[in-house]
Order: C-alpha cells, then sequence, then structure tokens
C-alpha cells in the first residue's frame, strides 16, 4: 500500500491508499460519518460508513477531535461535489496524536485571540491558502529574476550603517560596536551590482517602529533588486513587469486558495495588463486638493487615505514619480531640472493595500553623495565602502525594493498584514 499525500489524490483514483493527516472538522448523518482531512497539502473528505467498517472504527470515527492526527487508510475517489475533486472511502483509522480543547474552534474569532494562538492559526484552512500564495510569489519572484538573468545576493542582516535613517534601527552590541538589524539589503546590492550586473535579494529587514496598524510589521521579508546601467525609466518599466508575472502566476497556480479566500480572479486579472499609470508626485497632490484633501500640502508624505484615494482613481497599480528630496533617503539621484525632488517612484497597489514597492535611480556622484551623507547627519566613516563605488567605475544604476507580506495581503484580498507573515512579531508576543 502506498502512502501518499492528499494534493496527488488525482493520481490514484481507485487505488488503496495510506496518509497521515489532521482532522480539521467531522460531522455524521446516522450511519455515516464525514471527516475533514488535512495534511499541509491540501484538505480533502474522508467517508465512513458504518456498514462498510464495522462498529468498532465507526466509533471512532465519531469521537475523533479537532486536530488529532491519523494515519487514513482508504480508497481515493473521484467527488464531483468539492472543489478538490477527490475524496477518500475510509477504511482504517489509526490514532497517532489525540487533540483536547483546541483553543480555536470553528467559529469566528477576533484578531487578538488569532494572532496570541497564531502557532495553531496557521493550521487554518484561510491560513493555509494565504501561505500557498505567499510560496507561489517567493517561487515566481526567483523563476522572473532568473529568466531576467540577475543573480541571487545575500546581504548581511546585521549591518553598520543605515539606509533609510538612523531613528528606526534595531540596536545590538556586535563586540563592542554598534550594530543594527537590516533595515534594507539595498546599499550592499549596490556593491553586487558593480559586480554582477542585475543582482536581486531576498530576506528579512527590521524597522523599530512602534505601529499596529493592518498595513506594517516590524519584521518584513523583501525582495531587492538593483540594477547597473539602468536608468529608473527602465526600472519601472522591469517592476511592473514584475508584479504583473506574480499575478499571472498566482492565477495560474494557486486556483484552491484563491476560492477558499474568496479572491475574485477578474479583479486580479485587471492588474495583469501593462503598463500600469504613471503620475508626478505634483499632479498626485493636486489630484487630492481637487478631491476635497485639505490635509495635505506639497512636501508632505502620503497617508493610507491619500494613496487609497490615489490607487482607486486608476483602478490599477500606479507609480507616483519624483517625491520631495526632504523626505527620501540620502542616496536617491537628484532631478537633473529641479532642487527639490529626486529620481523616485512608489507603487501603490489598488483597494487600499498602499505601497508595495519604493524604488529610484541612485546618485552616482561622489562629492554629492558625500554631501548628502553629511546633511542627513551620518557619519562619512560609517559610509567610506559605499561611497567607494563611486570612484571606482561607477555607472548609472536603479533599484527597488518589493514589501512581501504586504504584496501577499493584496493578492490574498485579505485585511491584515499579520495574516500574511507565518509568525508577525507583535510587541508583547515574542515567539520563541
Amino acid at each position: 500500500m502506498e502512502q501518499i499525500q492528499i494534493i496527488d489524490a488525482k493520481k490514484h483514483v481507485g487505488e488503496t491508499v495510506k496518509i497521515g493527516a489532521w482532522v480539521a472538522n467531522k460531522r455524521s448523518s446516522g450511519k455515516i460519518a464525514f471527516l475533514q482531512l488535512r495534511d499541509g497539502t491540501a484538505t480533502f473528505q474522508g467517508i465512513v460508513v458504518k456498514n462498510e467498517v464495522g462498529e468498532e472504527l465507526f466509533q471512532t470515527a465519531k469521537n475523533l477531535t479537532q486536530e488529532t492526527s491519523v494515519w487514513i487508510t482508504g480508497e481515493i475517489r473521484e467527488d464531483s461535489r468539492s472543489k478538490f475533486g477527490y475524496e477518500i472511502g475510509v477504511q482504517g483509522i489509526e490514532v497517532i496524536g489525540e487533540s483536547h480543547d483546541y483553543p480555536i474552534a470553528p467559529k469566528e474569532h477576533g484578531t487578538e485571540f488569532l494572532m496570541d494562538h497564531r502557532h495553531l492559526w496557521l493550521r487554518s484552512s484561510r491560513q493555509h491558502a494565504v501561505m500557498q500564495i505567499r510560496n507561489e510569489i517567493i517561487r515566481a519572484t526567483y523563476e522572473f529574476f532568473n529568466k531576467n538573468n540577475f543573480i541571487k545576493i545575500d546581504p548581511p542582516i546585521l549591518t553598520g550603517s543605515a539606509p533609510e535613517g538612523t531613528t528606526d534601527l534595531f540596536e545590538t552590541n556586535y563586540f563592542d560596536h554598534k550594530a543594527y538589524l537590516s533595515q534594507s539589503g539595498q546599499l550592499y546590492m549596490e556593491a553586487a551590482a558593480m559586480a554582477f550586473g542585475k543582482v536581486f535579494s531576498f530576506g528579512p529587514t527590521f524597522r523599530a517602529e512602534k505601529s499596529k496598524t493592518r498595513r506594517h510589521l516590524i519584521e518584513f521579508w523583501m525582495m531587492e533588486p538593483e540594477m547597473a546601467f539602468v536608468h529608473q525609466d527602465e526600472s519601472l518599466e522591469i517592476q511592473e513587469q514584475y508584479v504583473a508575472f506574480l499575478v499571472q502566476n498566482v492565477l495560474d497556480n494557486c486556483d484552491l486558495a484563491l476560492d477558499t479566500l474568496g479572491r475574485d480572479r477578474e479583479v486580479l486579472e485587471k492588474y495583469t495588463k501593462l503598463p500600469y499609470p504613471r503620475i508626478s508626485y505634483d499632479e498626485a497632490v493636486e489630484l487630492l486638493k481637487k478631491n476635497g484633501f485639505d490635509d495635505i500640502e506639497w512636501g508632505d508624505d502620503f497617508g493610507s487615505p491619500h494613496e487609497t484615494f490615489i490607487a482607486n482613481s486608476y483602478d490599477q497599480p500606479v507609480f507616483i514619480l519624483n517625491y520631495p528630496k526632504a523626505i527620501k533617503p540620502f542616496y536617491m539621484k537628484k532631478h537633473p531640472t529641479r532642487e527639490d525632488v529626486v529620481i523616485c517612484a512608489d507603487m501603490i497597489a489598488p483597494e487600499g493595500y498602499g505601497e508595495i514597492i519604493g524604488g529610484s535611480e541612485r546618485n552616482v556622484d561622489y562629492a554629492d553623495l558625500l554631501e548628502e551623507v553629511k546633511a542627513h547627519g551620518l557619519d562619512p566613516k560609517d559610509y567610506s565602502w559605499y561611497l567607494d563605488l563611486r570612484q571606482y567605475g561607477s555607472v548609472p544604476h536603479s533599484g527597488f525594493g518589493l514589501g512581501l507580506e504586504r504584496t501577499v495581503t493584496w493578492l490574498s484580498g485579505i485585511e491584515h498584514v499579520r495574516e500574511a507573515s507565518p509568525f508577525p512579531r507583535l510587541l508583547n508576543r515574542i515567539y520563541p
């Protein structure tokens, strides 16, 4: 008898197999018990018929509790009534580990309760679907960049300098020197781009900001490509191609997950159409003011209501170009005809999900970049290696960062970004 996973049931129709699973739920109707079985790959139904298995096995099935682990033997059958399409006619049940008083019952629970039980909530069908979409985005990311001749480089997680600013760093002691959990791998990726041309990284980043909004995490994962000999316009094309590629792969490969989440495929299809709209920061401020937003002035950064309105005005991801220099990091290239803005862009996702990509062309002028380091209150000694890149064969280059969890939240159509992270670090809940 072959041991299989549920996802492979379609390959074994008519065969008697063995499956290790957990009981997600159960119900009984007279002389038939229906078990919802999950094994991590998928969920399907096990049918236990009393007249076929006998009284003892039938009672075992009826007494199974939620999340009890079992070995199930039985025949795989087609099931046209389910979206999965297959079920198992149970012939044998062996209890592996009993579960008693499982805290997440099949009923509504508040977000705080579920986050307190995140280690168990991951077992639910909804979370399973979100993690499948997350996994597909990661898989498709590697495919996209590998197909486009990028090489993956891993920047350090402990760093000695800050690319985004010094106020939101987690500081640690590194053998009597200050070190910080990485905000971004970008500066290191610029060094890698000077060696390999086109590179990308994918890793954890940390922001020491006390935020409990539905959009923010203290720890999240970033995709960060960096490209030598690439100006901003070319970078924007790569960004939109990448995002459209992610959307298409989720549509192609996450059918059951999208069904579980009730995600409208027609809505997602719109996001595969290129090019995405582009507006300047100036135009965005003007658009907001014309539509009654009196809380925004030129020079302000956009908040959630502003980003939502702008994106919804286009019903697609939209690029906002060339933000004020004063609200952006030191490394961005200055605009060729304006002193007050830099060459950068944020991609804002529709449906109220906010910024998913931030990117820019990088400043390649050594003297100018040195002045910007000083102007931002940073120690040039800490950035001497970064400044070196402008002295030894510097070239135009651009890059961007995509936040994984916020992208998962958007494509999944879920409300809270913490659902998109396997183990989100909340302020008072640190998992071991």
